[in-house]
């Protein structure tokens, strides 16, 4: 179900180390690309989307999102990708007051990820929402108010805060947990093993399109 109080950020500014530097979620797996699956699960999730992705945006000309590489120079992490995003929202779209972030090598997301969260942050009173799952929390997967934008930007550049644990702690945080049963939704791509294991859990005649 749509959710028009909420955009969405698709992370891809990493540099995928573990992958050889290529672009993990460009990588098919039984004819979709894993940001074509992440794009799949979350686009009726929000009413708008940005692909934040570094490098030359040419390589995802097949993707019908706007693109923007992060606001912060040097790779600085997700919190950079969740600060542009805020800052795209406030641009183009300054009616949206939330931002949900969303790992692109994560093709198993819940399709309901941002009712739940939204729905706990309000109902909690909290200032943001993270996922949960398997006793270990994905804060990835949040749920952001865009009015920290200035806040974040501060951080980032004055405190060269970097890791999401320690942005995370300076508010309120509501949890909201998954169970992963046999299939973790938050189970991430990062090696070539992890591409293999996917490929197992997905049938070569699997039908999701966009």
């Amino acid at each position: 179900m749509m959710t028009d109080a909420v955009a969405g950020v698709l992370l891809a500014g990493g540099r995928s180390r573990r992958m050889g530097g290529t672009d993990k979620m460009l990588i098919d797996v039984a004819g979709q690309s894993l940001l074509q699956r992440v794009i799949t699960r979350a686009r009726p999730q929000v009413s708008a989307m940005l692909l934040n992705a570094n490098g030359d945006p040419a390589r995802f000309s097949s993707v019908d999102l706007p693109i923007r590489a992060d606001v912060i120079d040097g790779y600085a992490g997700p919190l950079a990708g969740i600060l542009t995003g805020m800052e795209w929202v406030k641009e183009t779209r300054p009616e949206i007051r939330w931002l949900v972030s969303l790992a692109t090598d994560t093709p198993m997301l819940p399709e309901d990820l941002v009712s739940r969260l939204l729905a706990t942050v309000t109902g909690e009173g909290a200032d943001i929402a993270i996922a949960r799952s398997g006793q270990f929390d994905h804060p990835v997967f949040g749920l952001w108010p865009v009015r920290l934008a200035g806040d974040l930007r501060r951080a980032l550049i004055e405190e060269n805060v970097r890791k999401l644990a320690l942005w995370c702690a300076r508010y309120q945080v509501a949890r909201v947990v998954w169970p992963d049963g046999d299939a973790d939704p938050f189970f991430n791509i990062n090696t070539p093993e992890d591409i293999a294991r996917f490929r197992q859990m997905t049938p070569a005649d699997d039908s999701s399109s966009e």
